[in-house]
């Protein structure tokens, strides 16, 4: 699958339903039939969509962990805690069940948000705040996550 685009604001019912922005749902419309999974970010409190090709890749990595070892096996028991296989209905709705939404604190505003392969679920507020206070760090963080290689520099 190819990258996700685009962030988009949308509103959940009182029953935690989302109706997918359309332009999300053109591009998941290749794997729309086989289902996602829906869990806990593991560093920010939103929710992380996954296509259930993408789940699968990434169970592969996780389950070659050796689950003698105590921290592999906490691990998995948190990174897989509370998560969920979810599907977007006939209507292009999505239900987020109730610990999720409590986990990431969802009102009635939502930010649905690309990440390059999944989709991350935010309450509109903490979204805001997450890119607020990123932003005095984004130039520092640029630099040292993508700026390392310097391999088609000419000396």
């Amino acid at each position: 699958m190819s990258s996700l685009i685009g962030t988009y604001e949308c509103k959940v019912d009182a029953k935690g339903r989302l109706m997918l922005p359309s332009a999300i749902k053109k591009q998941l419309l290749p794997v729309l039939q086989d289902g996602f999974v829906l869990k806990r970010a593991v560093f920010q409190p939103c929710l992380e969509l996954y296509p259930m090709t993408e789940w699968e890749a990434l169970m592969q990595k996780v389950n070659k962990l050796n689950r003698f070892k105590k921290k592999n096996n906490d691990f998995i028991r948190r990174f897989t805690a509370g998560v969920k296989v979810v599907e977007v209905d006939a209507t292009g709705r999505l239900l987020i069940p109730k610990d999720l939404v409590a986990f990431a604190d969802i009102a009635k505003d939502i930010v649905v948000s690309s990440a390059i392969n999944i989709i991350e679920i935010w309450d509109k507020d903490k979204y805001e705040q997450a890119i607020d206070d990123a932003t005095g760090d984004f130039a520092d963080l640029a630099e040292e996550v993508m700026g390392q290689d310097d391999d088609n520099d000419i000396s």
